[in-house]
């Protein structure tokens, strides 16, 4: 069989799930259970994969689909529960007094908010909380989704405290194969993955530090009375030291820190930095900008649903207290990996399959507490004396979090064993390489050098697809490894463009502009939001490609696999 066919058929499902869920506009939960079925089909009929071996990668997904869902489910719940105790009104409550300013706001609250809930929830949430927030205080619903779609961007890679990294990379890519490799060039994989981490901080910030002002400038251009890209351009000191008050301190801790901080502590200390800044009036623009009155709007600005935070609860919270359980987040998260006694304890208790099936060599692990989600989990419990809450509301708060579980689980429970039967497919009878690998290598002989420029669009694509950066890096992590394997260019950095493209392709993902839309009634307009948010997308994508070549070609960055 030629190496184009077999790298068709290697392809065969990922295009499947385009075309069902582009395509024909089938939701994913009907679409990724026919996708593991040719997957499976394909590495028995096909790649001569036994039975076992199948039936060891399914389980092998469902343990890593347990890890995800664990984390899903704390970041949730802990959104959740700050609805039904006050804290996401006493937070609300504090964005709207500090600069009457709406490109102000929308830098704030869609921006640095925006990046610090994508860094503590992930998952489409800061769209779905930015959004009816920036209703809330009178922004046109069009205008609010807009916004919370761009912050779906550099944020992204390091959301839900890490997990596109923790998990999609983790499990994208062949960590046992690649260790043993690394082992014998004096390295190990949680360096590779470390190195990988810090690339990713780095190209995330060069490119993301613009985005606060592409933001104010679709907001001017689009929304504003006179449709003007100069009244965004004023703002353009503000928003640059807005973009670095994040990109800064979310690189360095991408650098020193591992995948689970930068997000969250980027926006952190933005939000502080910038808050402080707007109150004192510091590189703002003389003059205050504000849309036309409301009465003069098109229709297709407007959404049907009311911002409904204040009817949950009339209990008062200052603001330190409604933000307590998120620093407190950072604070854990910070001590369990920066102090390995802590983290040693929590790795403790652990399930663990060394030989699923027996005979396979193929493992998995689910470790509760040292994950974050049972960080956030305790947390939760924390918060329910700290905000001094009732029963019933913590009820609520379980309800509504265990609902986007099941949604959210049924979908992964296909797509994650199918990406691991994809990457486990390479101990067959018929002798060939894994699916990605075979993917790999025809991409490579294709395209040729050019290679690295198109990787951040690939990542963009499966994001687009999947609506998930997480699930974006568990499909291709390993054909991006492979590929640049078949060039002789650094691995690790591939890897990196694929995890920033995939965090851009949450821009124009189907399934966040719908959760986002569905937040303010703005359903039914997704193609008009779809059609703004594409060009961020092409710039992030555009540019993070160029520094890919850049950094492989002129600086001739390489990684310790390149030694083999």
């Amino acid at each position: 069989m030629s190496s184009g066919l077999l790298a068709l058929i290697a392809f065969s499902p990922i295009l499947l799930a385009a075309v069902l869920l582009i395509g024909l506009r089938w939701p994913a939960r009907r679409a990724m259970p026919l996708v593991y079925l040719l997957t499976a089909g394909i590495g028995l009929g096909v790649w001569g994969m036994s039975l076992n071996r199948v039936l060891a990668s399914t389980v092998q997904g469902l343990i890593i689909t347990a890890g995800v869902l664990w984390i899903i489910f704390g970041a949730i719940l802990l959104l959740n529960t700050l609805k039904h105790s006050g804290g996401i009104t006493a937070i609300r409550a504090g964005f709207a007094t500090i600069s009457p300013d709406r490109r102000i706001q929308a830098i704030i609250i869609a921006w640095l908010f925006g990046c610090f809930i994508e860094g503590a929830s992930g998952f489409g949430t800061p769209a779905a909380i930015a959004a009816p927030l920036l209703v809330a205080i009178g922004f046109p619903a069009m205008a609010a989704v807009i916004l919370g779609m761009l912050v779906q961007s550099t944020p992204v890679s390091f959301g839900a405290v890490g997990t596109p990294i923790i998990i999609g990379i983790n499990s994208g890519l062949d960590s046992a194969g690649i260790g043993a490799q690394l082992v014998q060039q004096g390295s190990s994989w949680n360096a590779f993955l470390q190195l990988i981490t810090s690339e990713v901080a780095i190209m995330h910030a060069t490119v993301g530090t613009l985005m606060p002002l592409i933001m104010v400038l679709m907001l001017t251009r689009f929304f504003g009375r006179e449709k003007s890209w100069k009244a965004g351009l004023e703002v353009l000191p503000f928003a640059l030291f807005a973009g670095l008050a994040f990109t800064l301190p979310y690189a360095l801790t991408g650098i020193f820190l591992g995948p689970e901080f930068p997000s969250l502590l980027g926006g952190l200390i933005g939000l502080a930095i910038v808050s402080t800044a707007a109150h004192f009036r510091f590189l703002t623009p003389k003059q205050n900008w504000d849309f036309a009155p409301a009465s003069e709007w098109p229709a297709e600005w407007l959404g049907s649903v009311e911002m409904k935070l204040d009817s949950l609860t009339v209990r008062p919270m200052s603001t330190l207290r409604a933000w307590l359980p998120y620093v407190l987040v950072g604070a854990l998260l910070v001590i369990s990996r920066v102090f390995p006694e802590v983290g040693g304890a929590l790795k403790a208790v652990a399930v663990v399959f060394p030989d699923i099936l027996g005979e396979t060599g193929i493992k998995a692990d689910f470790l509760p507490l040292y994950l974050p989600g049972g960080i956030l989990v305790a947390v939760v419990l924390a918060t329910f004396f700290l905000h001094r809450m009732q029963l019933r509301d913590m009820r609520a708060a379980l309800k509504e979090s265990t609902g986007v579980l099941f949604g959210a689980g049924f979908v992964l429970l296909f797509t994650v064993p199918m990406v691991r039967i994809l990457i486990n497919s390479g101990v067959n009878s018929a002798e060939l390489a894994s699916m990605p690998i075979s993917m790999a290598r025809y991409v490579a002989d294709s395209v040729g050098n050019i290679y690295p420029l198109l990787a951040p669009a690939v990542g963009a694509l499966g994001a687009f697809i999947a609506g998930s950066n997480t699930v974006s890096n568990m499909m291709l992590g390993q054909f991006q490894f492979g590929v640049a394997e078949s060039l002789g260019v650094s691995t690790a950095l591939v890897v990196a463009a694929q995890a920033v493209g995939a965090a851009a392709g949450n821009m124009v993902a189907i399934h966040n502009v719908v959760a986002a839309s569905a937040t303010v009634g703005l359903l039914g307009r997704e193609g008009a939001v779809l059609r703004k948010t594409f060009w961020p997308t092409l710039y992030y994508v555009l540019f993070t490609g160029l520094i890919a070549l850049f950094a492989i070609y002129a600086l001739g960055i390489s990684d310790p696999l390149m030694a083999g």
